[in-house]
């Protein structure tokens, strides 16, 4: 069973927030869409490049350096030139505490 970590309050991450978190020296990222929380590494599988500073549209979330595109649900690669899928995490919503545990 995965260990839960609180990363934010609900009021942090508004519908089309996102925000960047460490868990176990690993940076990831949250977003919320439409009220649904979802966690990805924030790591392009392209070249590395820091997925929490993209745009967020919707359930894609977009590489600021070479437009690769994941959808944050699934982690999957949308679009050139990224084609390996990014790492998903478990979210959990606790009253107003959100929480990420790291799957491998």
């Amino acid at each position: 069973m995965p260990d839960f970590v609180k990363v934010a309050v609900r009021d942090e991450l508004p519908p089309g927030g996102k925000k960047l978190v460490e868990i176990e020296g690993r940076a990831l990222a949250v977003f919320n869409v439409d009220g649904a929380y979802y966690a990805i590494d924030d790591v392009c599988t392209h070249d590395g490049g820091p997925l929490a500073e993209g745009d967020l549209e919707g359930t894609e979330i977009r590489c600021p350096r070479h437009g690769a595109r994941f959808d944050v649900r699934t982690g999957r690669a949308l679009c050139l030139p990224a084609i390996e899928p990014v790492d998903v995490h478990s979210v959990e919503v606790r009253g107003e505490d959100i929480y990420v545990a790291i799957e491998d």
